[in-house]
């Protein structure tokens, strides 16, 4: 099984609650980042994961109450950590759209040399113009696009690390002309102890599955059920063989969440109240008109959902990825909420649950074991709901477990990521 852990922050995961008011100050603080990292190094992770967000999301025309405390950029933070740690892979979420691939392929390469073998770029893209007004060639890229460049992207940056053969003392010449890019020259740092950085994926649509087949060695998905993810895990790995690959030369690895208790009781009840905690009466609302896309703010959190019709031109929210169909979404909560007799606030607990492990540690490495075991996935990048303290409990609880059943490593074998992965 592999592991990784998910820097918390701006999303609804992250309990704000908890901690105090100094919490949100300690978001971004360096000590936040050192004690999660450690954690997970502790834990014997294969790497830690930091997101991305190149803009505060708005809704209403006001900056979304989470986004407030800011989005430090990854490779700087991890650059940083590669100072702290010593085997834990560090990887970054990077735009594949607002970047050059000359520039960000040095960036990426310099992280390498600095951990000594540790990097990871996570591929993302985007096609949101109110995140492109941030950049000079704005955001006006076409879903299609997005793919069509990011793919281009990796190949420019696979072939800049890859001139500078291992052993010599100097590049060789680099050429590549494409769609999007057109670009020579000598690159200007060696091979690192691991080659190049590993390159992660974060999409389920069919162009990201395929994207991921043939450039990602990492795909960070969201399927939550076994079954679910053993439908994702067996297309994405068909895939493979139409790019020359073999099965296990990427990893699929789910995002999920967990909450552990001393009985199963317990458990539950604790995730009930993480829930509440994440989904307060003003998310509630929030949430509910992002589907909608239109003011609900004169309704009651605690009374039944809208009988009106979602608007589908909505530009209510800007920053984040509207939903494909909002109509059929709506009457999914709808009818969830006619079903249970659930309220608003209900109803976004009830259909927007995050908590993917819930038990005991016993009962959750017992799952998560399952899921590796059928099929399901290669491991998991966790994402506690506290920063920075959220992993310290899986990490004394769980991996012992998870290590008592040979599922999970008792020590790191080598020293770059790759040897990590087994790629």
């Amino acid at each position: 099984m592999h592991l990784a852990a998910h820097f918390p922050g701006v999303n609804n995961t992250t309990v704000w609650t908890e901690g105090g008011p100094e919490a949100l100050g300690n978001q971004i603080g360096f000590d936040s980042f050192v004690h999660l990292a450690r954690t997970a190094e502790r834990g014997l992770f294969d790497f830690f994961f930091l997101a991305e967000g190149l803009r505060l999301r708005e809704h209403k025309g006001r900056i979304h109450d989470l986004d407030v405390v800011g989005r430090p950029e990854a490779i700087t933070v991890l650059s940083a950590l590669a100072a702290v740690t010593e085997k834990l892979g560090l990887a970054a979420t990077v735009n594949a759209t607002f970047n050059e691939p000359y520039e960000l392929a040095r960036r990426l390469a310099s992280l390498d040399h600095l951990s000594a073998g540790r990097a990871a770029w996570n591929v993302v893209t985007s096609s949101d113009a109110f995140t492109g007004e941030n950049f000079r060639r704005g955001g006006f890229l076409d879903r299609a696009d997005r793919y069509t460049r990011a793919a281009e992207f990796v190949a420019v940056a696979r072939t800049l690390w890859d001139s500078w053969p291992e052993g010599e003392r100097a590049p060789r010449p680099f050429a590549y002309r494409g769609e999007h890019f057109d670009v020579s020259g000598e690159f200007s740092l060696p091979r690192s102890p691991q080659g190049r950085p590993v390159v992660i994926q974060a999409g389920d649509s069919d162009e990201g599955r395929e994207f991921a087949a043939s450039a990602a060695d990492i795909v960070f998905t969201r399927h939550g059920t076994l079954d679910a993810g053993r439908a994702f895990f067996a297309d994405v790995k068909r895939r493979l063989g139409a790019y020359g690959r073999e099965p296990d030369s990427l990893k699929i690895m789910p995002g999920v969440t967990f909450v552990l208790g001393d009985t199963a009781a317990e458990a539950q009840e604790r995730a009930v109240e993480v829930r509440r905690q994440q989904i307060t009466p003003q998310n509630a609302l929030l949430a509910l008109e992002q589907v909608w896309g239109v003011d609900l703010s004169s309704y009651d959190p605690d009374g039944p959902l809208p009988d009106i019709d979602p608007d589908p031109e909505s530009r209510l929210t800007q920053g984040r990825v509207r939903h494909a169909d909002p109509f059929a979404l709506a009457e999914r909560w709808r009818a969830l909420s006619r079903e249970k007799g659930l309220s608003i606030r209900e109803t976004v607990i009830e259909a927007t649950g995050r908590q993917s492990f819930i038990g005991t540690p016993e009962a959750v490495a017992a799952e998560m074991d399952a899921f590796v075991q059928e099929d399901a996935a290669d491991g998991f990048i966790l994402v506690p709901h506290l920063t920075p303290h959220g992993l310290d409990e899986f990490v004394a609880r769980v991996v012992p477990l998870l290590q008592e059943r040979g599922s999970f490593r008792t020590s790191y074998e080598g020293t770059t990521l790759r040897d990590h992965l087994g790629i």
